[in-house]
């Protein structure tokens, strides 16, 4: 899965190895946002097409500009490259959802251009096609969400021939979305001008993953994607409700985070941690890392430890 941070942005997998993931790149997996990261999917972008259907309780799901309520029995079709999160709606982390994504080119294979020209290009290249809300009180929607449960619940079994099965059930997806949704999409988007704000937010996010342990300023980030701090600042709030600055902060903390979880050498001193995550003093890493995470750096590392169910890194998000 192509993210902007492939080592920390991924769904947990059953896969062993890269081998798998070339030959067979479908993954399924049910995900409790309690047991995440700060109990939501931060944002985040990829290659593969993604399904989430909720299965428990009720959810915002985000894009650069637009926010849609999901409630059980409900879903969402995601496009590639399409840059989204996932939080709880209210302050109940109480959700639960299945996500199934795969890459396109499994449908038709590497290479066969005929096909992908045929049929992937009018959904993948399409300017207005960016997501899809599904709801099982809608016809066209239903069967979409019919063959997306075929395909977790083959995927869960894995019955021989399971493979075989999925492809044919993406392909009727995939067909349904070719004669029911596109046409309509495009009639009703005819003269829409997509923002720049996600590709200028996308380029700062990995601006910020190469650099989060340097030291980053607001100038250093507007530069990286040519505006002025100003323009910056509207970006990130207008994108992800968020400030650069405080996306920064965040991005540091998970970090930090995560090389605790991972027993990482540099995290046995926290004056080293919050150094190699990009804070300069100790102390103001201990708070930033309290207000995000409701404990320091100390009791996170204790608690961990203590017991590890409790970790969120066993679902971390993409």
């Amino acid at each position: 899965m192509h993210t902007p941070d492939n080592s920390t942005l991924s769904y947990p997998s059953d896969h062993t190895d890269n081998e798998m993931e070339i030959g067979y790149p479908i993954h399924v997996y049910f995900i409790e946002l309690a047991k995440m990261y700060m109990q939501h999917i931060r944002w985040h972008w990829h290659n593969e097409i993604e399904i989430i259907i909720i299965n428990h309780g009720e959810v915002n799901f985000m894009t650069d500009d637009a926010k849609i309520c999901l409630k059980a029995g409900q879903g969402i079709l995601i496009n590639q490259n399409v840059m989204h999160s996932i939080q709880p709606s209210t302050s109940d982390c109480n959700c639960s959802l299945y996500s199934a994504i795969f890459h396109p080119s499994f449908l038709f294979g590497y290479g066969n251009t005929l096909m992908s020209g045929k049929y992937l290009a009018p959904i993948l290249s399409s300017p207005v096609f960016r997501t899809m809300f599904l709801d099982e009180q809608d016809s066209v929607s239903a069967q979409i969400m019919d063959l997306v449960n075929s395909v977790i619940a083959v995927n869960t079994t894995k019955k021989f021939g399971y493979e075989l099965v999925t492809k044919a059930y993406l392909c009727q997806m995939w067909l349904i979305l070719l004669e029911h949704v596109i046409p309509q999409n495009v009639k009703k988007h005819k003269n829409v001008n997509l923002t720049l704000d996600e590709s200028r937010v996308k380029e700062a996010i990995l601006y910020i993953e190469d650099h989060y342990s340097e030291h980053v300023t607001l100038e250093d980030l507007s530069r990286s994607i040519h505006i002025s701090k100003s323009e910056c600042c509207r970006c990130f709030k207008r994108t992800l409700q968020v400030t650069p600055i405080e996306y920064l902060m965040k991005y540091r903390i998970f970090k930090a985070a995560n090389m605790i979880q991972h027993d990482d050498p540099l995290s046995h001193s926290i004056s080293e941690l919050a150094f190699a995550v990009g804070f300069n003093n100790a102390s103001y890493f201990n708070k930033v890392f309290r207000q995000y995470l409701k404990c320091t750096p100390s009791e996170y590392k204790r608690s961990t430890r203590n017991d590890p169910t409790s970790n969120p890194f066993h679902m971390i998000s993409i």
